[in-house]
């Protein structure tokens, strides 16, 4: 078992990633055309349980009925590629464990409040969307008025919660290979290795302070020792996020990965999470800068702590 051990924690990602793109499918069942009164109407069929329903979807017309067509399709696909994940990870001998029950709570609580947290990420990176908006997009995937950019990141945050609120890839170590991930997703139409570690200088707005090219070896050793610190989890879950901030890992997408990957960190030990309040953006930003440029004595880790730091 331990010998398998990155393969099952490649497969647990591979899995939860599935799930998550699975979730995001707007319309997911067989589509059907019924006709009434010489009028044709789209519906989509699908089984739940022992009951089979049928949703009405929109008036007939040839292009959404060949895109609830590729949806169905698609769902088979990821549904296919789910089942054998699960074989694969049974060959290796993987069988998921029980969550604490304190981390099964952290989950639905996380879950519960997904929505605002994507919309607070979102503000933070200048997305800009209302909250309604936003709920709209994740919940249909699309809204009037928004652009394509803005539309694919709120997704792609949406995706990325989603991963990391899996219960298998919930008792995934936070490491390397998950924050890689993290960012993959959240970059996911922006970039095509989004998940990749910068090989490219970057410079970062309305600061002087420019980060070095990161080294893997590097960035791998101290995530570790981070995690491996006898901090209390909020302090680990605050240096994570800091870090992967101030590091500049990846091109683009760092402050989503760190959010997310310090929430991996935070929810699986059952503490909560972090999120940055929307009418906090402005301080916040104006203490990262102080952060970057090594002008911060503690404020921010305390602002996260005392402002951002969601429990139950």
């Amino acid at each position: 078992m331990d010998n398998n051990f990155e393969k099952i924690q490649e497969l647990l990602r591979k899995k939860a990633d599935f799930q998550a793109r699975l979730k995001l499918i707007a319309y997911d069942g067989t589509p059907e055309i019924k006709e009434v009164s010489g009028k044709k109407y789209l519906y989509v069929r699908k089984r739940v349980g022992s009951r089979v329903t049928s949703t009405y979807i929109d008036v007939y017309s040839d292009e959404l009925y060949q895109l609830l067509l590729r949806s169905n399709r698609e769902a088979k696909e990821l549904r296919k590629s789910i089942r054998r994940t699960d074989r694969q990870l049974a060959e290796l001998g993987f069988s998921s464990g029980e969550l604490p029950e304190r981390v099964i709570v952290n989950l639905d609580f996380a879950r519960a409040n997904m929505k605002a947290n994507i919309y607070s990420q979102a503000v933070l990176e200048g997305v800009a969307t209302s909250f309604p908006q936003t709920e709209e997009i994740i919940d249909n995937g699309k809204v009037n008025g928004v652009t394509a950019s803005d539309v694919q990141k709120i997704l792609n945050l949406k995706h990325a919660w989603e991963f990391i609120l899996d219960n298998d890839v919930i008792q995934c170590e936070s490491n390397y290979h998950i924050l890689c991930h993290i960012a993959k997703l959240v970059n996911e139409g922006f970039y095509s290795e989004g998940g990749r570690i910068r090989g490219v200088p970057v410079t970062i707005g309305g600061t002087s302070y420019i980060p070095p090219l990161p080294v893997e070896t590097n960035v791998m050793k101290n995530i570790n020792e981070i995690i491996n610190s006898k901090a209390a989890p909020i302090d680990i879950a605050i240096s994570l996020c800091l870090y992967t901030m101030k590091t500049q890992i990846f091109n683009d997408g760092n402050k989503r990965a760190a959010v997310i990957f310090a929430n991996h960190y935070l929810i699986s030990k059952g503490e909560g999470f972090i999120a940055v309040p929307e009418d906090d953006v402005p301080e916040f930003k104006k203490l990262l800068v102080a952060y970057y440029e090594g002008k911060d004595n503690e404020e921010i880790t305390e602002f996260l702590k005392t402002k951002c730091w969601r429990t139950f």
